[in-house]
């Protein structure tokens, strides 16, 4: 496939109109971006979402969510919408221009706001990622992140998002184009990552690019992946220790600031045609490619080979050629990487899970060289020290007077009575007096308490502290939010407190199920009020049968077996 290396079209205006935009933005309605949107917005404005001239419209969103296609016809399968609160929509009139502004308010683009609609999100979430079901992260933020009115219009770009960090490492589309064409690269295969790069990759990117007769392009995603995930900072710096691996004048690397869905199969094409825009002419698709994990029934979600299947479907109109990833083992006798269908008979397979790496890490075992760099292990140790050197959240949930507070003060003195980190408790009644004074117990306001709590709990597990929270938490999917938050840093224990209402009414010292009862207290847990049961909760306390040093004992004996403590 030959390479028209032509620049691509932006959305930008030149710096003079863009100085005089800025003056007249002043006067226009302002939308503060999430980190979500603006992703969206910087490869809306530098050409790597071309065609796409601005935020979906109605039509557009309705063809790409039912049929992958635009309004005009061309393909494209990913939403890209402006998502807004009804509060935000109330202001807005269609035909009105608006300011798009980053978080610190720095204005990024104009907006002319064309079309305003409530979307079916149910309907999204199963055409787009296959199934409404929450334990997809996409699925997830559609319902209880994103907004609940769509702005669609085209956008006018002003300046883009700063980034502070891997400067020299981000190219637009353009920029990229022009080095190729600097360098008289005319076929170029483009390998998508957002894990870091071990022996394997790098056996398996070479091998590809040898194949098809092309150069390399190592592309990884440094906007937004999967809830979990290794930050990018840790692992641009495991890329570059591995870019010397690769015969330089043959490879580079680029990074791409793109907010990844986890759609697997459509999220395969998408990324193909963001490639295409970025000037490659191949793209290696994996196994699962970009897929989420398991679903709510323990399957995955997209079969190992949907991804490949879809994208060959319409590779001619992506304009970019599908490499099959090869799943490549390491083979004892041999001492090298073969593709796992061409194994001599006999031989040993080695071989490390994604799960495997991540407990050796954990618990500070042996990573072997032919698995790794020891560059890149020296990296992933520095941001993962073995559990029990990293800070972790024990988050008790229950009932109002189910013992959470008891059971957590207990739990911190043992704690202390260890030594080795702080620990901080979070009581709710504490958080609720120096936090959320302000709050009330609406649904709204509980969530914010909550999220509060996760806040400040992320920001000790993240300085090697323990925090220990014990508010009710009575809605699920902020008890998975405030996770989300957490382990993006270190280790998260629920607890559930599974004492009956009955029970916690029978213990009642403060007359507040009374009360509620009585309908003098409004929006109360259990009462007037619904309290969603953990599911999976990493632990189950019964405290009828006993006693509060016991309860806490469970917790400690709970921490040792996940390695976070020493006995």
């Amino acid at each position: 496939m030959a390479n028209n290396l032509a620049p691509i079209p932006e959305l930008y205006v030149s710096y003079e109109s863009a100085q005089k935009l800025k003056v007249e933005a002043g006067n226009l309605t302002s939308h503060d971006l999430t980190p979500r949107q603006i992703c969206d917005l910087e490869l809306l404005m530098n050409g790597g979402f071309n065609p796409l001239k601005g935020f979906l419209s109605e039509e557009d969103y309705n063809g790409v969510v039912d049929n992958m296609r635009l309004a005009d016809g061309k393909l494209w399968p990913m939403p890209i919408t402006l998502d807004v609160s009804e509060k935000m929509a109330e202001k807005i009139e269609v035909g009105q221009d608006i300011a798009l502004r980053d978080q610190e308010g720095v204005i990024l683009a104009t907006m002319t706001v064309t079309d305003k609609w409530v979307p079916n999100k149910d309907h999204e979430a199963e055409m787009v990622f296959g199934a409404n079901d929450s334990a997809h992260p996409a699925v997830n933020y559609l319902h209880n992140t994103a907004g609940k009115v769509y702005l669609g219009g085209p956008v006018t770009g002003i300046q883009q998002p700063v980034h502070y960090d891997f400067r020299s490492r981000r190219d637009t589309p353009n920029e990229l184009r022009a080095y190729f064409r600097k360098l008289g690269w005319r076929k170029i295969v483009a390998f998508q990552t957002r894990n870091p790069l071990h022996r394997a990759h790098q056996e398996l990117t070479f091998r590809a690019a040898r194949e098809a007769q092309a150069n390399l392009l190592i592309h990884p995603v440094v906007g937004m992946t999967k809830p979990g995930d290794v930050d990018h900072f840790t692992r641009v710096r495991c890329y570059e220790a591995v870019l010397d691996k690769y015969p330089q004048s043959t490879t580079t690397m680029s990074l791409l600031n793109l907010a990844m869905r986890m759609a697997g199969p459509r999220e395969a094409v998408w990324h193909g045609l963001i490639r295409a825009n970025h000037g490659c002419t191949h793209f290696i698709v994996g196994r699962d490619h970009a897929g989420p994990g398991k679903n709510s029934a323990g399957k995955d979600f997209y079969g190992p080979y949907d991804a490949q299947e879809l994208f060959t479907k319409y590779q001619s109109e992506i304009g970019v050629e599908m490499v099959d990833f090869k799943h490549m083992v390491y083979v004892q006798e041999k001492a090298q990487y073969f593709p796992a269908n061409e194994v001599p008979e006999g031989d040993t397979i080695l071989d490390i899970s994604g799960t495997e790496l991540r407990r050796r890490l954990r618990e500070g075992l042996d990573i072997p060289e032919w698995f790794s760099f020891p560059e890149v292990v020296t990296e992933l140790r520095r941001t993962s020290p073995p559990r029990s050197k990293q800070g972790f959240t024990v988050f008790f949930t229950g009932f109002s007077g189910s013992g959470k507070s008891t059971i957590a003060n207990a739990l911190m003195v043992k704690l202390m009575e260890m030594g080795g980190r702080p620990v901080t408790l979070l009581d709710g009644d504490i958080v609720r007096k120096n936090l959320s004074s302000e709050l009330g117990f609406s649904k709204e306001h509980r969530d914010l308490n909550i999220r509060r709590i996760g806040y400040v709990a992320s920001e000790i597990t993240k300085n090697g502290g323990i925090a220990i929270c014990a508010p009710i938490a009575p809605y699920a999917t902020t008890r998975r939010a405030v996770r989300e938050d957490i382990e993006a840093f270190g280790a998260f224990i629920e607890v559930h407190v599974a004492t009956s209402i009955e029970e916690c009414e029978r213990r009642d010292r403060k007359g507040l199920y009374k009360l509620a009862r009585e309908g003098k207290i409004k929006e109360f847990t259990g009462i007037s009020d619904p309290y969603d049961m953990p599911e999976h909760p990493e632990l189950r306390i019964e405290t009828e049968t006993a006693d509060v040093d016991n309860c806490a004992h469970q917790v400690i004996l709970k921490l040792e077996s996940m390695g976070l403590i020493k006995a």
